[in-house]
This record gives structure tokens, sequence and C-alpha cells, in this order.
């Protein structure tokens, strides 16, 4: 008897439907074709396992089971439930039973017990797409799958229960979707701008940043709280928005970092990878693409720490991701697209030692030391940085005041009321969200500079010898200025202060690197 199963597979962030044909035949042999890897071979052993703990077994007869389309290659255990089911289906063992109207997936236990997978979200929103009633899943997923509005989600911790639930011998709720997640805002207490003490003027490119979602990299001697004002950002971030949500917990789906029974993702990520990292973890790849460190950072934040000492080559792949915001990994046989919406944020000694141009301390690293030290990071990736700033350490009788510093909620009121601003004024632009995604076309638009800004900008040109696409980037910061000032009109003030932040490291008794 010929009978159809309904999966799914991942490609980038979207997923395909994979119909699982099985058919048995007189003969005594279990053939899986269709491009599976080990993995889906080897379900027949996990198969045969959980269906004799349930007192069932796969017929002594020839198994055939295609999983089209053919020429997409199949990975993953995920296929042990829908192929067990099937073959179930196959031998008249599920009578009746509702196949065709729900995406089944799941690993197999030896015991029939069932295992979380990665993806589902993807192919949950697919299958609704696609027309489906519902999905069957193991619990671990439930939550996950459960975002998808008007989709039943089933989600089961045995195969016995897919069988009953299959044969309607018993009845089972869906999971439901809890819409006061979205409302969640988990704010760590032990991370505030409260307790920051000076560093006001690093506090303030902090908020500019994030008011605008722009690039910023702090340069300063060991222990002048580079580090520790970078883990604070997340703090004054605004919350993400439904759509956000969706598209940062697929990603985190697809590459299985979705923890057991959670739904959606709504705190806006912050990846902090090792120095060590390489081309493909940072930005994704390998034989079965997964998504790299800029993807999981999507909407939210990745922390280079002390960006120097990341390979030449690791950092020059940012570039494009930080200029497209999209990531595209070619391979001979497929190409996929991750997304890669990110606030860079990057943070580095001035010298080898650390010391150079220290208030107090002399720096002793040899003649050439510093520009070597300085070069490992490329002009052009430093242009795509909007802000530069340099943090100094604290004054002692600073550091012993008991005055707290402004907290992060109240900084994160003036982001959100300017992040509102930028909504509003982009809500026909699709794609673009904030100031920092502006385009050229955009920039003429809502960033109209009188005489006195263009003069100002002018001179900084000149002055500093910056690119175009630094000129378009104070033009950015200068509007972000505005929004958190709740000005219409860019002022000349304004254009100072993103000047400011580009120059701050050339000040830096003529730092030797050239912009």
């Amino acid at each position: 008897m010929l009978v159809k199963i309904f999966g799914g597979a991942v490609y980038g962030i979207n997923a395909i439907t994979i119909t699982i044909e099985v058919n048995i035949l007189w003969g005594a042999k279990f053939i899986i074709v269709g491009l599976p890897d080990n993995a889906v071979k080897e379900s027949q052993q996990r198969i045969d396992s959980a269906l004799r703990e349930i007192g069932l077994k796969i017929p002594g007869k020839r198994v055939i089971i295609n999983m089209a389309p053919a020429d997409v290659k199949k990975e993953g255990s995920a296929y042990d439930l829908p192929i067990g089911i099937g073959i179930l289906a196959a031998n008249e063992q599920l009578p009746d039973a509702d196949l065709e109207h729900y995406v089944i997936m799941g690993e197999l236990s030896l015991d029939g017990s069932l295992q979380a997978v990665k993806g589902v979200l993807p192919i949950a929103i697919h299958a609704k797409k696609e027309g489906f009633k519902g999905i069957i899943l193991p619990h671990q997923n439930a939550n996950e799958a459960a975002v998808v509005q008007d989709f039943e989600v089933y989600g089961f911790r045995h195969i016995n229960e897919v069988i009953a639930f299959l044969k309607k011998e018993k009845s089972f709720s869906p999971a439901v979707f809890d819409r006061k997640i979205m409302e969640q805002h988990s704010d760590n207490e032990l991370l505030d701008f409260k307790d920051v003490k000076g560093q006001e003027n690093v506090k303030r490119a902090m908020e500019i940043a994030a008011a605008g979602g722009h690039n910023m990299i702090m340069i300063g001697s060991p222990g002048s709280g580079k580090t520790m004002l970078a883990r604070r950002l997340p703090t004054i971030l605004p919350p993400m928005t439904t759509e956000e949500a969706l598209e940062t917990t697929k990603i985190h789906s697809v590459a299985g970092k979705i923890q057991n029974n959670n739904s959606l993702i709504v705190n806006r990520p912050f990846r902090s990878p090792h120095h060590t990292i390489s081309n493909v973890a940072l930005v994704g790849g390998g034989s079965w693409p997964q998504p790299g460190e800029i993807s999981l950072a999507h909407n939210g934040i990745l922390f280079l720490d002390e960006l120097p000492e990341f390979q030449r080559s690791v950092l020059e792949v940012l570039r494009q991701p930080l200029e497209d915001r999209m990531i595209s990994i070619s391979r001979s046989k497929f190409s996929v697209e991750y997304p890669a919406n990110i606030m860079l944020i990057a943070s580095m000694n001035p010298c080898p030692c650390g010391y150079y141009n220290h208030p107090t301390k002399e720096c002793n690293c040899p003649p050439g030391a510093v520009h070597k030290y300085l070069s490992k990071i490329s002009g052009p990736l430093l242009d795509r940085i909007d802000i530069h700033i340099e943090v100094v350490p604290v004054e002692l009788d600073k550091m012993t005041s008991n005055t707290e510093s402004e907290p992060s909620a109240a900084i994160r009121e003036r982001v959100i009321a300017a992040r509102e601003i930028q909504t509003a004024r982009f809500r026909e632009h699709q794609g673009i969200y904030c100031n920092a995604q502006m385009t050229s076309p955009l920039l003429k638009k809502y960033c109209l500079l009188d005489d006195r800004c263009t003069a100002l900008l002018k001179i900084a040109m000149q002055r500093f010898g910056l690119s175009a696409r630094a000129y378009d980037r104070i033009i950015k910061l200068s509007r972000t200025i505005a929004d958190l000032e709740h000005s219409e009109k860019i002022k000349p003030e304004y254009i100072a202060e993103a000047i400011q932040y580009r120059s701050s490291i050339l000040a830096l008794q003529q730092f030797p690197i050239a912009f």
C-alpha cells in the first residue's frame, strides 16, 4: 500500500515541504531514496527499536521510501517520526489516519520517546502557507511552533501518543501561544548604567547608537570600562517588534538555539564571540549551511572585544554584511541567504601594551608597534563604523563617589521615543526601521541641511580627509541626535557632535592609522 506523509526541510531561514512516500512490496529490503544523508539512512534502526517497544514492528517485506523532491538533500534525524508513521500507515496499521492535513517532524529514541529537532518555526510557517491544518512535533518544540497563529500545533512525548492522535483514540489539545510574552523584557538587575561611574561621554554615544542603530567602536586602555559599558548596552535598546521577534526566532530555531519549551525570542540578542573564531563560524556556512554569529545577532548586538586580536581575514568578512545587512552563502549546489541586521559594537586597546595616550601610565611599546597593531583593522572596516569614541580611565574621586548615575530605564525611554519617531518616518519604506538603515534617497528626503551645516561638514571633510561614506554616516548620526532632541530640523550643533564621534580617534595625538 502506498501512502504519503509530509515533513519539511530548512534552507537558509525558510522551509520547503518534503513529501515522504512509503510503499510496501514483496521482498525483504529497506530502501530510502531521495538524497538522504547518513542520519536519515540510520533511521531504520531507531524506527525498528521504537516500534518494537510499543508492540509493533517494521514488516518483513520490501519497504521503499522516497523523499521528494528527490534532488534536494535531506539531512538529520527529524524524519524518524514521519517515516515511522508512514511505514505503519502503508502496512495498514493506521486505518483512516488523517495524514494529508498535517506536517510531521520528530526524532525517535530507541524507546519510542520523541526528541526535539531544529528549524520547526520556519517549517510551521511554511506549512500554514501551504494550506496544512497543523503540525505534529516533539513536545519540546510545541511552544516554538505555536507562535504561528490560526494553526494547530500538537506536541507529543511518545510515538504512542502520535498513533493515538492519528487513530482518534484520544483527544489532545493544541499548544497555545501566550501573547503576553511579547510584553516581557528581561532587565538584568546586575547590569544597569546607574552603576557606571563617570564615562558620561561614552554613555551619551551609546544612547545615540541605540537610538539610531549605529555601529560603534570604543578605544581605551585596559580597565577603562569598555566591556562593562558594552554589556550594558542591551538594557537601553528598544523592545523588538513582533516581526523582528519572529525573524530572530526563526534564525535561532534553524541553528537549534531555542531552549526547550521556549517560544519567541523577545529580547534582542547579544553575541560576543571569542577572537579565535573562524570565518565560517562568524558569517555562517559549512557543508550543510548554518547561521553564523552575525546572523544569530540579527536585530541585536554583535560585540567584538579586543578587535585587533581577531584574524584580519575574519574582520574583512564583516564589510559586506554591515553594508547590505544580509549574508549570501554560495556553494556549488546551492545558495542561501541569512539576514544580518546588526549593531556592531567593538572595543580595542590603543596599542599592544594598552597604555598609549594614557593620562598617568607610560606606553612601553617599541617604535612601529602601535602602527602594526592598528593596521590589523582595515580602513574600509573602520569607515563602516559610525561612532568612534575614546574611553579614558575614570578618576578616583568619581569611582569612590556614592552618587548613582542615570539608570538604564531612563535612557531607554529616550531611545524608545526616538525610535518611535523613526518608525513613523519610515512607515512607507519596507525594511527600513532606523536611521542607520537609510539609503541615499532617504538621506536627501529626511536629512535636509542648511548652509551652516553644509559648511561645517565641508570643513570636517577637508580637515580629516573623510570618505563619502563617512559623510553620509555623519548625516545619519546628526539625524539621530535631532530625533533624541525631538527636533525636525538638523542643527549645526548636531552636525558638530556627529563629527566629533568620527574624529575622536584622530584626536589621540595623531593616531597612526588612515581613515
